[in-house]
């Protein structure tokens, strides 16, 4: 019996427990693979393959199989019922989605029957950024959400979770395990662009040695601050200090 399949919506929410109430914890992007660990009811749980996180999810009818092509480049990506910019339909795909290849036009592939997506919003899945963030600032303005992996609502760890995932590279989801998994420490002084800020439950970007980004829960948004006065920000309204900086690389 099978019990691995693939994400073939924009976005699922994983929750903590088998009840909305429980809270969400993370999302499920379109062409992620999933497994399920058990079912109770309208209610599964499941473990995401690529990042190992458990949680639960709605029952809902998904793909057995998606074979992976191409992944979305832009923030948010419009879908077409045919190769062409008149016929837009409401559903989008989400920046680090994987989707397959049925055909293709001048300017559209095909990804599922009858849905088509601009050439220009994707990249072949093998592709890389020259540098792991590069793509960081699409998000800047993004609203801030707890659990929240796309321009709908982020939040901060999955901010940074996705620049790897667009980039095929393994990174836990939660920032505590993110701070445990990167092993290289740096100090203030030696700060450069792409080193990683740690407070308890949070964690910024270095743009450069003065500019951060992170998806801010007292800003409600993602946003890019000057790394001194974020790091007085949040020393004076959650009393929290920086507990490390680390090297991606």
């Amino acid at each position: 019996m099978q019990n691995s399949y693939y994400n073939n919506y924009t976005s699922i929410n994983v929750y903590k427990n088998n009840s909305v109430s429980s809270g969400l914890t993370t999302q499920m992007l379109y062409g992620e693979k999933f497994k399920i660990i058990k079912k109770n009811g309208d209610w599964w749980k499941i473990k995401l393959i690529e990042d190992k996180y458990i949680g639960f999810i709605k029952k809902k009818k998904f793909k057995k199989k998606i074979t992976y092509y191409y992944k979305v480049s832009s923030l948010k990506a419009n879908v077409y019922n045919a190769p062409s910019v008149k016929k837009k339909i409401k559903k989008k795909i989400l920046f680090s989605s994987k989707i397959s290849h049925i055909s293709k036009s001048k300017s559209f592939i095909e990804f599922e029957k009858n849905k088509w997506i601009k050439i220009s919003d994707i990249k072949p899945i093998s592709y890389k950024t020259n540098s792991i963030f590069e793509k960081i600032k699409i998000f800047n303005g993004t609203k801030y959400k707890w659990g929240g992996k796309s321009y709908r609502g982020i939040d901060c760890s999955a901010l940074v979770q996705l620049c790897f995932t667009f980039n095929n590279q393994y990174f836990p989801r939660d920032s505590k395990d993110q701070f445990k998994y990167l092993k290289k420490k740096i100090q203030r002084k030696n700060v450069k662009k792409n080193d990683l800020f740690f407070w308890k439950g949070h964690i910024a970007i270095a743009l450069s040695r003065s500019k951060l980004i992170h998806a801010y829960g007292p800003s409600k948004k993602v946003s890019i601050m000057n790394i001194n006065y974020a790091i007085k920000r949040i020393e004076k309204t959650a009393n929290l200090k920086v507990i490390g900086i680390r090297r991606t690389n």
